[in-house]
């Protein structure tokens, strides 16, 4: 008998199956359980199960059976018990020790500011802005190619279950995805989107984002579009929306430019909102529901070309923008000006942080020092 045959046998199932169900793993301890569901969550389920799959506690039995000198069979029997209870422990904190150590150490050998690709077993792929590559799973399957800024799902084979990649875009990088049902995604800097390599049928499209994002979604009425933040579900079918939930921000705000969204607070099902075109819905924990505002779309969407529009925007929030846009640190020595509100308009891609420093210090009189990544406002 293999280590721990029901838990092993849950693996199985999950893997086999392509989702998680709750249901499969109720037999289980607790311990258990955290461990599945923390796999699962970092796509690690496959790899966990060739791990125990490959530990024989039999063999080691034996092996340490060859080390007791025991004269009767009851002792042998309850040694063997005890043995085989532990070993369930010791494969889980294996388990988590192995995966936790690959992880940290692929980690630290990836600069901070490379756009990340997390495949569903943990494996890490820098994606080059400026280069061209095809992503392979181990299995030597392309499951997605990359070009430039941009990466595509597009595929002619289909899958039987949902298999979950994650990309991460650093401060001072923007980054496109096309997914596998033609849904074309703008990432903004310091962002992460969590999405299935294919959407699979009879399931909702549902993606995970941490950041802003503009979403041009595919019309599928069969399958709805879900975009999920920490606060907000945003449900569509086919529409253009663009979704900012930082999580140093106050709010979580939706703009939508063209269809229509069902916005859920992800705590209180029972409190939607329907949004129109030109329309900003805005939620945060201090709310008792979604505030909703005519807006002008282009301030919210402008940042895709690279512009970076301010109105009536305080210091304080200016200064964390700067620093997600171009990948620096601000240390702001003039706490007077913090909540002094600016209308301004800059383009990345034309003006550096410097110029756009010194346009703003003209307004307010602060001076300015860089130093490599830091800036020092006096």
């Amino acid at each position: 008998m293999t280590l721990n045959s029901k838990l092993i046998n849950v693996l199985r199932q999950i893997t086999s199956e392509g989702k998680f169900d709750a249901s499969k793993i109720a037999s289980l301890s607790p311990e258990e359980r955290e461990l599945i569901e923390n796999l699962q969550s970092n796509g690690l389920l496959e790899e966990a199960l060739m791990y125990a799959e490959s530990i024989d506690t039999d063999k080691s039995w034996e092996e340490l059976e060859e080390r007791l000198d025991v004269d009767k069979k009851i002792a042998v029997i309850n040694w063997r018990k005890i043995f085989q209870y532990a070993a369930v422990f010791i494969c889980l904190i294996g388990l988590v020790y192995v995966f936790q150590y690959k992880n940290d150490k692929q980690k630290n050998t990836i600069p901070s500011d490379a756009v990340q690709l997390v495949l569903e077993n943990g494996d890490i792929q820098v994606l080059n802005p400026n280069g061209e590559q095809q992503i392979i799973k181990k299995n030597g399957e392309v499951i997605a190619s990359q070009k430039e800024n941009e990466i595509n799902y597009r595929s002619a084979k289909s899958i039987n279950k949902l298999v979950y990649n994650e990309i991460k875009i650093p401060y001072g990088k923007t980054f496109k995805i096309e997914l596998s049902d033609g849904t074309s995604i703008n990432m903004n800097a310091g962002s992460s989107l969590k999405y299935p390599v294919q959407f699979i049928k009879g399931h909702n499209r549902e993606v995970v984002l941490d950041g802003e994002a503009f979403f041009d979604v595919a019309s599928d009425k069969a399958h709805p579009f879900i975009v999920k933040t920490r606060g907000v579900n945003v449900k569509v079918l086919g529409t253009k929306f663009n979704v900012s939930s930082y999580k140093e921000d106050k709010d979580i705000n939706t703009v939508l430019i063209e269809g229509s969204v069902n916005l859920t607070d992800s705590h209180n099902a029972k409190s939607k909102t329907i949004l129109v075109p030109g329309e900003k819905g805005s939620w945060s924990n201090e709310k008792t529901e979604i505030a909703v505002e005519k807006v002008d779309t282009r301030f919210y969407t402008e940042w895709i070309n690279g512009e970076i529009v301010f109105r009536k925007t305080a210091f304080k929030d200016i200064i964390i923008k700067l620093e997600r846009t171009y990948n620096v640190t601000i240390e702001n020595n003039r706490t007077d000006i913090l909540d002094k509100k600016f209308n301004a308009s800059f383009n990345k891609n034309i003006e550096s942080i410097e110029k756009v420093l010194e346009t703003m210090s003209k307004i307010q009189g602060f001076t300015f020092k860089k130093e490599g990544k830091l800036i020092k406002i006096n």
